[in-house]
């Protein structure tokens, strides 16, 4: 699924990377503690989320996410935005939830991170 397809189903703001909106994601999953970032993501995988501090974009980073979906409307502060943009790390906003959001993203085609990708 392409990053503009979840911009498009979440009805998601872009915060950063709309130049990489043609992105493959390969799967998707949900967390709000980083170790299951660590322990359950793959790479080009997108992750929704309501933490919205710069640990997100650190561990999305060494995790080698795709993009990170901030849920329920949280908004990252500006250091937070710019960290991701340097890591040219795309970031969305969306007001859904992560249990709607997470539904609508299957819904379409997005599969989990159950490790059969």
């Amino acid at each position: 699924m392409k990053l503009s397809e979840i911009k498009d189903i979440l009805k998601a703001d872009v915060l950063t990377g709309a130049e990489q909106l043609d992105k493959t994601i390969v799967a998707g999953g949900g967390a709000d503690i980083m170790d299951a970032f660590l322990s359950a993501v793959a790479r080009d995988a997108v992750v929704l989320t309501g933490v919205t501090d710069v640990s997100v974009v650190r561990t999305a980073k060494i995790a080698g996410v795709g993009a990170v979906v901030f849920v329920r409307g949280k908004r990252p502060a500006a250091t937070v935005v710019e960290q991701a943009r340097q890591f040219e790390l795309p970031l969305l906003v969306t007001d859904y939830s992560m249990f709607i959001s997470i539904g609508k993203l299957y819904m379409h085609g997005l599969r989990g991170l159950d490790g059969s990708w």
